[in-house]
């Protein structure tokens, strides 16, 4: 049995399973493509605009889906532009063949969550999204669904990424507590509760914006051009002066968290709906943090708060500062990462506040 501790596996176990050949690719990884807790996926040039989203279901492949629902195919080797309203599929260059105690679990990078692109991990035979069982063996899908922008890609592009896990292990709240006892992971212990609480900043000092909404009808984003596009020919910058918005039915938000987070170095975690029940909008496409994201030992300006990504549904709604949107899920690593998030590795949102996808100039 590969990996007989329990948690989520750092980098050092997934380059691992790499050079066990349990993660196979015909173009061997890239040095930044394994980070502390998660491995980004790469993009093939197979690509196929489809009818609909779909699931393959236990007995039935993805390309057999393919088959069925395929509008065209789509050679991605050169930069391609997906249109924004449309579904596609593309084949992911990495394989996986995992051992029988390993499953996965996949969510989109931030960069993609901020601007609004859907991505969906789908692998053969599977009834949901985004997770891949015990000991799978096959090749691995990204369905993409450009929300708010249309986006020019190629071939090499990752928009997701996947964790590993020898049995999943949540971190409970009398953890928590110790936790926090010891790195200060929260301001206010009141926040654990189940996880996490965490809240939404809508107050802003001066000219300061308080989040973005997406424009309609802009040009594509190349998401190879890092720190290019103009913030003003994409977003609208958002004030309040009363510490409230109304959400518009199907508007694109990025907003902020009060509150600092901070991963220890030998856990990550992943922020969940506050209430689903709550149902007038989405938050958080891009959930998860890996280890070390706004860590410090003693409270430098390097801090980090969580960037919101939230779109509204059905009918209007009112969100007020302060107001609970979400928690973070602390989960156990099987051992201390040999890397964790930040300068030294080159992470884009280390000390973040209020910040667009990497693909922006500074606003």
């Amino acid at each position: 049995m590969l990996f007989k501790k329990k948690g989520a596996l750092p980098a050092q176990q997934i380059r691992a399973l790499y050079n066990r050949s349990c993660i196979k690719s015909v173009k061997p990884l890239t040095d930044n493509q394994i980070q502390p807790a998660s491995m980004d996926l790469r993009l093939s040039k197979k690509c196929w605009e489809v009818e609909a989203s779909f699931l393959p279901g236990q007995k039935t492949s993805v390309r057999q889906k393919l088959s069925q629902l395929k509008k065209r195919e789509i050679d991605i080797s050169t930069f391609k532009t997906l249109t924004k309203g449309k579904i596609y599929i593309i084949q992911i260059h990495e394989e996986l063949r995992l051992p029988n105690n390993i499953s996965a679990v996949a969510n989109a990078k931030s960069s993609t969550g901020r601007l609004d692109i859907l991505t969906r991990l789908i692998s053969d035979n599977a009834s949901c999204f985004d997770r891949i069982r015990k000991g799978y063996k096959g090749r691995i899908y990204v369905e993409i669904a450009p929300i708010s922008f249309s986006i020019t890609i190629r071939e090499g592009i990752t928009l997701n990424q996947l964790r590993f896990h020898n049995e999943q292990k949540i971190i409970a709240d009398q953890q928590l507590e110790k936790l926090n006892s010891r790195f200060g992971i929260v301001e206010n212990t009141t926040q654990i509760d189940n996880g996490i609480t965490i809240s939404v900043n809508l107050k802003s000092k001066g000219d300061e914006p308080i989040g973005f909404r997406a424009r309609e009808n802009c040009p594509a984003i190349n998401l190879s051009k890092l720190n290019f596009y103009k913030v003003e020919t994409f977003w609208e910058k958002l004030f309040s002066r009363k510490g409230c918005i109304t959400l518009a039915p199907g508007a694109f938000y990025i907003l902020r968290s009060k509150e600092y987070i901070n991963i220890p170095p030998q856990t990550a975690a992943e922020m969940v709906p506050y209430e689903v029940k709550m149902g007038e909008f989405r938050v958080h496409y891009a959930g998860f943090f890996d280890p070390g994201f706004g860590f410090t030992k003693n409270n430098t300006d390097k801090r980090s708060k969580a960037v919101l990504e939230i779109r509204c549904h059905e009918t209007p709604f009112i969100l007020q500062d302060s107001q609970i949107i979400g928690k973070l899920i602390y989960e156990s690593l099987s051992s201390l990462p040999s890397t964790t998030y930040g300068e030294m590795i080159g992470s884009n949102y280390q000390g973040q506040t209020l910040k667009l996808s990497k693909h922006f100039e500074s606003w």
